[in-house]
C-alpha cells in the first residue's frame, strides 16, 4: 500500500481470556491490515477505557492511515466512547474502517449509521450486564454462588499463624510452604492479630 493511501492498522478485542481472537484477526488481515500492525486487547471489556492495545493502535495511526476494526462494539461499548474515538481519529486525519466500511463523518448517512451502531453496541453491553446480574441473583438464591473462596482453609490459616509466631519461619518460608503470595500471608496474619483477644 503506497504512502498516498496511508497504512492500515488493525485493532481487535475480546472480553474474556477464553474467547479466541483468531476470527477477528482473520477479518482484519482479510481487510488488508498487516499481521505486525494488529493490536489486541484480551480479557478487557469495552466499558473499561484502559485498553493498552487500543492505546497502542491509536498511537500507531498517522494522518492518512486507516484504523480497521472488525465491528464497532470491539472498539467501544458506549455511544460517548465511540463518538470520542471517532471524532479524535477524524480530527487527526485518520479514517475508521468498521468491518470494511469507511466511516465518513462528513456524510450524513455514514454519521447516522455510525451513531446507530454505537447505540446498538451500548444496548448489547447493557443487556449482557443485566443478564449477568439476573443469573448471579438466581445462582445466589439457590445457594450456588458463595463468593470468592479463601485460598487457605481455617486450619491452614491457624497453622500459618502458629508457625509465624514460633519465630522459626520467615514470610518467604510461609509463602513457599502454603503456595500463596505475600499479600495472602500478611492478610492471614493481620486477621489473626485483629481477632486476638
Amino acid at each position: 500500500m503506497g504512502e498516498l493511501n496511508g497504512h492500515l492498522v488493525g485493532y481487535a478485542r475480546c472480553s474474556t481470556v477464553l474467547q479466541d481472537l483468531t476470527a477477528q484477526r482473520e477479518v482484519l488481515t482479510g481487510l488488508g491490515a498487516p499481521e505486525d500492525r494488529i493490536y489486541l486487547d484480551k480479557g478487557l471489556t469495552g466499558t473499561n477505557r484502559e485498553r493498552p492495545g487500543l492505546d497502542q493502535a491509536l498511537a500507531a495511526v498517522r494522518a492518512g492511515d486507516t484504523l480497521v476494526v472488525p465491528k464497532l462494539d470491539r472498539l467501544a461499548r458506549s455511544v460517548p466512547d465511540a463518538r470520542d474515538i471517532g471524532d479524535a481519529l477524524v480530527a487527526r486525519g485518520v479514517r475508521l474502517s468498521l468491518g470494511g466500511s469507511i466511516y465518513d463523518p462528513a456524510d450524513p448517512m455514514s454519521k447516522m449509521f455510525f451513531n446507530m451502531l454505537a447505540v446498538f453496541a451500548e444496548f448489547e453491553a447493557d443487556l449482557l450486564k443485566m443478564r449477568t446480574r439476573e443469573g448471579m441473583a438466581i445462582a445466589r438464591s439457590r445457594g450456588r454462588l458463595k463468593g470468592k473462596q479463601p485460598k487457605l482453609t481455617a486450619r491452614q490459616q491457624a497453622e500459618l499463624v502458629r508457625m509465624r509466631a514460633s519465630g522459626e519461619y520467615s514470610i518467604a518460608d510461609l509463602m513457599e510452604m502454603f503456595s500463596v503470595g505475600r499479600a495472602t500471608v500478611y492478610r492471614v496474619l493481620d486477621r489473626a492479630v485483629g481477632e486476638a483477644p
